[in-house]
């Protein structure tokens, strides 16, 4: 049997064969126009403001730095002394050895273990604390009353 061609079958074969003919030609005409590109064409070159430019820079208009200006770490933290705040036992549960403080000077909560308490304190009482960076976040600790 002889193959049944419609017209809109050879009119998408056409198309497909002008399509592999154009990029034969674009393949072509990449291949005949070469290398004109240098390495010379392809460095570029940053100026004393940060841009890009395709020319050298002047060596008199060049900038002499001290090695020793250039700082590479990050700036070492200051010591910065404790600072003992106080605030009130919001809640203290004994027999799971744990409570949260209520800052007085605003309204944050820090946890406290009980581990961390130097005197013996209940609820409602006011305690001075210092704070330490824990595993879930801020923790009271050297938790005593305020009045001792």
């Amino acid at each position: 049997m002889a193959k049944y061609a419609s017209f809109g079958k050879r009119e998408n074969e056409k198309k497909k064969q002008a399509r592999r003919v154009e990029k034969q030609n674009r393949k072509e005409e990449r291949k005949s126009s070469g290398k004109a590109t240098s390495f010379e064409d392809m460095i570029a070159y940053v100026d004393e403001n940060g841009m890009i430019t395709s020319v050298p820079p002047e060596l008199r208009q060049k900038e002499e730095i001290n090695q020793e200006d250039i700082l590479i770490s990050t700036p070492k933290k200051e010591d910065v002394a404790p600072v003992i705040l106080r605030g009130r036992v919001d809640y203290f549960n004994e027999a799971k050895g744990f409570g949260f403080i209520r800052d007085l000077s605003g309204t944050e909560k820090y946890f406290f273990h009980v581990n961390n308490v130097v005197d013996d304190i209940s609820v409602n009482d006011i305690v001075t604390f210092d704070l330490e960076r824990g595993d879930r976040g801020l923790s009271a600790v050297n938790v005593c009353l305020e009045n001792k």
